[in-house]
């Protein structure tokens, strides 16, 4: 069960770097909350929510990849900031209906500010990210909270990732640059080097 969790991670992360996207969900405080650090959740017959969750954010990171790369190859990277702009929006709100799930990618450095992470989440990017920065082994996160359970998970940078994401000048060229100065006037999303943290997955489901 472990390794499967872990290999899951892989691919999620391997696949992760698009615009964090966002579907509402109205937040209220909730007492007795269990954050489980620990990919080990399957107790006897218990439901592994854990899994779930990551089905979901795989699933979805899958539809986004495959047709950010159909851009890319059609219309380079500029193809891709369009993309990002027009289509991948309805695409994760789609799979939302599909898991009857709402699935959010949120950033403590938004390319739009409508996808800022809350206080709760901003504590997961900081706890993997000093995970990272430490060199420790790290695991989804999930939450119960009565009748719903939360899921979190690392987006985190690869080298394609750079092309929007990286260096401005360097890794990012000047004509996307503009185009994403134009369609994203308080971008924060920048300066990124390969594997590190740009945002995570926030994914909310019923049990």
């Amino acid at each position: 069960m472990k390794n499967i969790l872990k290999i899951a991670v892989i691919v999620l992360i391997l696949a992760s770097c698009k615009n964090v996207e966002k579907k509402q969900l109205d937040e209220s405080p909730v007492e007795d909350q269990q954050t489980l650090h620990d990919s080990n959740v399957d107790n006897g017959d218990s439901v592994n929510y854990q899994e779930i969750g990551m089905k979901y954010a795989t699933s979805t990171q899958k539809q986004l990849g495959k047709n950010l790369i159909a851009a890319i190859q059609e219309k380079g990277t500029l193809g891709a900031v369009k993309f990002c702009n027009i289509q991948a929006y309805p695409i994760t709100d789609s799979m939302a209906t599909v898991h009857h799930a709402v699935i959010k990618r949120v950033s403590d450095k938004p390319r739009n500010p409508n996808n800022k992470a809350n206080a709760k989440e901003l504590e997961h990017i900081a706890y993997f990210k000093s995970s990272i920065a430490e060199g420790k082994e790290y695991s989804p996160i999930v939450e119960e909270e009565g009748d719903v359970v939360k899921f979190y998970a690392p987006l985190i940078t690869n080298a394609m990732c750079l092309q929007c994401h990286g260096k401005p000048n360097n890794d990012i060229q000047p004509e996307v640059m503009t185009s994403l100065q134009q369609l994203y006037p308080n971008d924060l999303a920048t300066g990124y080097s390969a594997n590190e943290v740009r945002g995570i997955w926030s994914i909310t489901f019923e049990k």
